[in-house]
């Protein structure tokens, strides 16, 4: 039996406004690279952030594409953002949702949800995929709720403009905006995109906060940060970013949680609760994806 956990960090030892640096752990999926930054070994959660993957950039000649057969969560709820391409979400509530650049899907496992994503309707040409899939821990008292999806179109998100930065509202409020996207805690989510010479100073009203760089070269305090890695700020401190390069971020924070235990796809306070989340999709008690028979069986 083996258990990843996750409890708040504490900030010591640091006189900037940077706790640590997560260099992504990098996965080659057949053609298409996967660079995982949370969880890790450094740092479990930032905010009820408890899984950060940077899909991509990748191009996928014709006739292929990915395909990720249905696979079950709990006790979490997922956000797939999209900068280029297409996936197809389908879920054992019986949605079918393309998922396009810009756009945010938020599905919540809370007591148990099954999904794929596959490829979207362009695999007669060569695609292309780029973005990032978030988790997001429940709080305790709904990680057992009913599980839900919701789409929201991409004009839906705020988007701010300041001195020559460009920042989409994907989750939280920032800037005298406020996301329609639900939440389930305090939390924050934004995608910023500075150009070179420009600065961005972050919310100061989230007790979490890390920026991960897409692409470019950013400065915070006196040192630079380019893209494939996140910077985990100080709890208090203020988090200035400097583009020395045209540069594509992501902010993600939040009010801890507290510990939660992951085992592939299932999150949860409780140990137990894994454990029957095993027996379950071992046995074939989660409802299924319509009209999709195939599934990724429980890891050994």
């Amino acid at each position: 039996m083996s258990y990843h956990t996750a409890s708040e960090p504490q900030c010591t030892g640091s006189s900037g406004s940077i706790e640590l640096i997560i260099e992504p752990k990098k996965k080659d999926l057949g053609g298409f690279c996967v660079r995982r930054v949370l969880p890790s070994s450094q740092r479990r959660m930032v905010g009820p952030f408890i899984f950060f993957d940077h899909m991509g950039p990748a191009t996928f000649p014709p006739g292929q594409g990915i395909q990720v057969r249905p696979h079950p969560h709990i006790g979490l709820a997922t956000i797939t953002y999209l900068f280029d391409g297409e996936i197809i979400h389908r879920d054992s509530l019986g949605f079918l949702q393309p998922i396009r650049a810009g756009a945010v899907n938020l599905m919540t496992a809370g007591r148990g949800i099954v999904h794929s994503e596959r490829a979207g309707d362009d695999l007669h040409r060569t695609s292309k995929l780029h973005g990032i899939q978030s988790w997001m821990a429940l709080p305790a008292d709904l990680e057992e709720c009913e599980p839900a999806f919701l789409h929201y179109p991409s004009q839906a998100l705020p988007q701010i403009e300041m001195d020559g930065v460009s920042v989409r509202l994907i989750i939280g409020k920032a800037y005298g905006q406020t996301s329609p996207v639900a939440s389930y805690s305090p939390m924050l989510y934004l995608e910023c995109r500075l150009p070179r010479g420009s600065a961005l100073t972050l919310p100061e009203s989230y007790r979490e906060l890390a920026a991960y760089v897409v692409s470019g070269d950013i400065r915070i305090d006196e040192h630079s940060y380019s893209d494939g890695v996140m910077a985990v700020a100080c709890s208090g401190k203020k988090v200035r970013l400097e583009a020395l390069d045209n540069s594509h971020v992501m902010v993600i924070g939040g009010e801890p949680l507290g510990e939660r235990h992951i085992w592939w796809n299932f999150v949860s306070s409780s140990k137990q609760r894994i454990e029957q989340a095993k027996a379950d999709w071992r046995q074939g008690r989660f409802e299924q994806v319509p009209d999709d028979n195939e599934f990724i069986p429980l890891p050994d």
